[in-house]
């Protein structure tokens, strides 16, 4: 009975620790396209769109959504990143420098912009393995299927689901996760 109660206890306990081994968003850290650092820990307890972006690209005008969505919701714990990424097409050729004129300029872009990265193959960054791996993020697998895919980040940094490029950032299913509706 004891060494059935020990055993009991050691798969219990793997378990717990199997489950609170698993990465959160929290856990990635990124650079600003200023080259500073950007720690996702910091934004902690507030509901966060990640965004690939392309300067280049047919769903480029949904920058201005975006900037909408940002100012509309940023003083309710909601935020905005944006990862520049040239995997499609070549649809971001410039440099960190190129993409923040450009965001800024044609579009009033205020929300984070991080350095530019690559969101699939060999080179995926970090943080796109797990945003696209439901071995890693627990919830889904969501491969980037083009420009302007949106991921949803809870308050407590999981992934709450995933919006696919064509459908626009003021779409239903982002408005109602934002204002917490069914």
């Amino acid at each position: 009975m004891k060494l059935l109660i020990l055993v009991f206890t050691f798969i219990l306990m793997t378990g717990i620790a199997n489950s609170q081994s698993g990465k959160s968003f929290y856990d990635f850290k990124a650079t600003t396209l200023e080259g500073q650092p950007f720690d996702m820990a910091s934004l902690k307890g507030k509901k966060v769109l990640v965004v690939n972006t392309a300067s280049k690209c047919g769903h480029t005008p949904q920058y201005a959504q975006l900037e909408e969505l940002y100012k509309k919701y940023a003083d309710k714990n909601f935020v905005i990143i944006g990862f520049p990424a040239n995997n499609f097409l070549r649809q971001e050729p410039g440099d960190n420098k190129q993409i923040r004129e450009f965001c800024t300029i044609r579009y009033g872009v205020t929300f984070p912009m991080m350095s530019k990265i690559s969101v699939k193959g060999k080179d995926m960054d970090p943080l796109y393995q797990w945003l696209t791996s439901k071995e890693e993020n627990g919830v889904m697998d969501a491969p980037v299927k083009w420009n302007f895919q949106k991921f949803m980040i809870d308050e407590n940094g999981k992934l709450a689901g995933m919006v696919p490029p064509g459908d626009l950032p003021t779409c239903d299913k982002i408005i109602n996760w934002i204002e917490n509706k069914p």
